[in-house]
């Protein structure tokens, strides 16, 4: 049976080979450090991936934001076209009802699959009327959609879930008692998981948080951690992946790509996979809602 691992990073975006104003072409990495002028269709990836840039304007008239082009990617329905401009931070009354009709976690769970959002949240999050709960990220509203359950900490110390940072520093910060994740521990994790279910999704937003400050350090260590992250998610399913396990990557919008500004951009955002026919899934998709209905399409 095919499985997909969904890897979500906000603010990610496929920008200019100029270290002095783009960040992933100086820190290091080898992952995100994406070839410019942009390519027409796919390129090779690392470990054998593909990538290729991807529409996130969709047609609208403006810079794409969190609300919208989180619920396109979750959905598959133009949000932004349905909005006529672009929204930012968390879901509109509008952005919801298409969340909870369309969610791609929603239309799995009820096809059979098992579907599982692996971000654990913090106690205060019970706390919460499912009225509150629907007003935070599309992502949690998405896992709404589905009536599934969510992660807390305890599936964090029993190695079932990771937390949205993954280090777990903030939470130990927070004064919670959890062990400290190095990128690649908390990689493996999330691989293991996917291993066993037929569809996970991780969302990471510290990348769209330190674009906004255009701190070139700041970017560069989320970078760092993401790309041993990255590595161990895919050192991990290397066997998986030559059978019928499919890792995907994507973006909502681009921001940390270009430090001249604190703002979002209009640059095109990465879409990478890895896996039997990784090729060929890149290959179809050229805009943000067109990645939920393809990854619908390998779980009928």
């Amino acid at each position: 049976m095919k499985k997909t691992l969904l890897i979500f990073i906000d603010g990610l975006g496929w920008g200019l080979a100029d270290p002095a104003i783009n960040p992933s072409h100086a820190h290091g990495g080898r992952y995100f450090r994406f070839p410019d002028p942009a390519p027409a269709g796919p390129v090779p990836a690392p470990c054998g991936g593909w990538a290729r840039p991807i529409d996130a304007v969709l047609g609208v008239d403006g810079v794409p934001q969190s609300a919208t082009g989180q619920t396109t990617l979750l959905t598959g329905v133009n949000s932004q076209c349905v909005l006529g401009r672009h929204l930012t931070g968390f879901p509109s009354a509008a952005l919801r009802a298409i969340l909870l009709e369309h969610s791609i976690l929603k239309v799995l769970a009820g096809r059979g699959y098992q579907a599982r959002f692996l971000n654990a949240f913090r106690p205060l999050f019970w706390k919460l009327s499912r009225e509150q709960q629907l007003t935070l990220s599309a992502t949690t509203v998405a896992n709404l959609a589905a009536d599934l359950p969510f992660c807390d900490l305890e599936d964090v110390k029993a190695g079932r879930s990771i937390y949205q940072e993954f280090t777990n520093r903030e939470l130990q910060e927070r004064g919670f008692d959890v062990p400290l994740f190095t990128p690649g521990e908390a990689g493996r994790v999330l691989a293991r998981s996917a291993r066993l279910l037929d569809f996970t999704f991780f969302e990471y937003f510290q990348t769209d948080k330190a674009g906004h400050s255009c701190d070139h350090a700041r970017i560069g260590g989320e970078l760092a951690k993401l790309d041993a992250f990255l590595e161990a998610v895919l050192g991990e399913l290397e066997t998986d992946l030559a059978g019928d396990l499919l890792v995907v990557l994507t973006s909502d919008h681009g921001n940390l790509e270009d430090t001249r500004k604190h703002s979002h951009t209009t640059n095109p955002v990465p879409l990478m996979a890895w896996g039997r026919g990784s090729r060929e899934f890149v290959t179809r998709i050229e805009g943000l809602d067109q990645v939920t209905p393809a990854i619908l399409e390998r779980h009928p």
